[in-house]
């Protein structure tokens, strides 16, 4: 019997949604307990979010005050012991910033290869994963004899449902905590948008902006939508956009209902981001953009007039 262990993403006692659609992959494995570890200060809240998504038979919870920050060498020998302890044949966490930092820590642990970005389930041990900014995707093999450990490509899989009633139980892990790294501070987005990886709405910026101040139309118009902002690559090497709102290929991989992708060329890097996206819509003067090749929706124009133009259309839809 195969025994799948999810990490749980959360922040500020919410449940991301990234682990709903870990616990999806994990079901693919076959036949497989799957059960849901959630390290934090205080778990009340998150597990049980946790607790109630299908297919899941049991969250542990493992708290202690060193677990109230996402600290990845904090977290990776406590998930290591407690995989160990428990017998877990596979341990699966989300391919997002947060688990590209720790997944690969619990797998140095435990001494075995990480296989990242799993895009499908094939078997308990063989699953298919992006190569070549997604230009062509291989099966790779892990060995049936070690624990696989592995991220999870969260824009590949739809997560689970609700409606859940996984037995919650309080563990202790015997691991010793690094003393080398601590909690300084945390410095986060507006938090009154959605989060880019999990957001149903993106507005995504490009160069064309030509600068930071410009680029505060993507802001009003995400706002007007209730969307959440993304920029390329060149937006935020050329400082209009933080770099947590870099999307593709050296930045975040989404899947969102609507992408807006405005003055954005679409280089190969940004397109592996946004493949996986239901409708694309595209706004650029240029009308050889390669965006205007896998957009759904394209319209060739300045945004600096059509965007404002589509707030006010937006506003005055929701005023009627």
């Amino acid at each position: 019997m195969n025994r799948a262990l999810v990490i749980a993403e959360h922040l500020q006692g919410k449940l991301n949604p990234s682990t709903a659609k870990c616990v999806s992959c994990a079901q693919g494995i076959g036949e497989a307990e799957i059960d849901i570890a959630v390290l934090a200060a205080d778990a009340g809240t998150v597990a049980a979010e946790a607790a109630a998504l299908a297919g899941v038979r049991r969250v542990l919870t493992v708290t202690r005050p060193e677990n109230a920050e996402a600290l990845a060498a904090v977290w990776a020998p406590q998930l290591a012991a407690l995989a160990k302890s428990r017998g877990y044949t596979h341990l699966f966490g989300p391919s997002t910033t947060f688990g590209k930092d720790l997944m690969p820590r619990i797998a140095a642990t435990l001494g075995v290869g990480q296989i990242s970005d799993v895009m499908a389930v094939q078997s308990a041990y063989k699953y298919r994963r992006p190569v070549y900014a997604s230009n062509a995707i291989i099966t790779v093999e892990a060995p049936a004899d070690a624990i696989v450990v592995a991220t999870v490509r969260v824009a590949s899989f739809q997560p689970v449902a609700g409606g859940g009633n996984a037995a919650i139980e309080a563990v202790q892990v015997d691991a010793a905590l690094p003393t080398h790294t601590r909690f300084i501070s945390r410095s986060a987005a507006n938090a009154d948008r959605p989060d880019l990886q999990t957001a149903a709405r993106v507005v995504s910026g490009g160069r064309a902006l030509a600068s930071a101040e410009n680029f505060k139309l993507m802001y009003q118009l995400a706002d007007t939508m209730g969307a959440a902002v993304g920029a390329s690559r060149a937006a935020v090497d050329a400082g209009y956009a933080a770099n947590e709102l870099q999307v593709g290929q050296t930045g975040k991989i989404i899947a969102p209902e609507l992408y807006m992708a405005l003055g954005i060329s679409g280089a190969i890097q940004h397109l592996t981001g946004i493949k996986d996206a239901r409708t694309i819509v595209a706004i650029n003067k240029d009308s050889e953009a390669p965006i205007f090749e896998v957009a759904d929706i394209g319209l060739v124009g300045d945004l600096f007039v059509i965007v404002p133009e589509l707030e006010r259309l937006i506003r005055a839809r929701k005023a009627s």
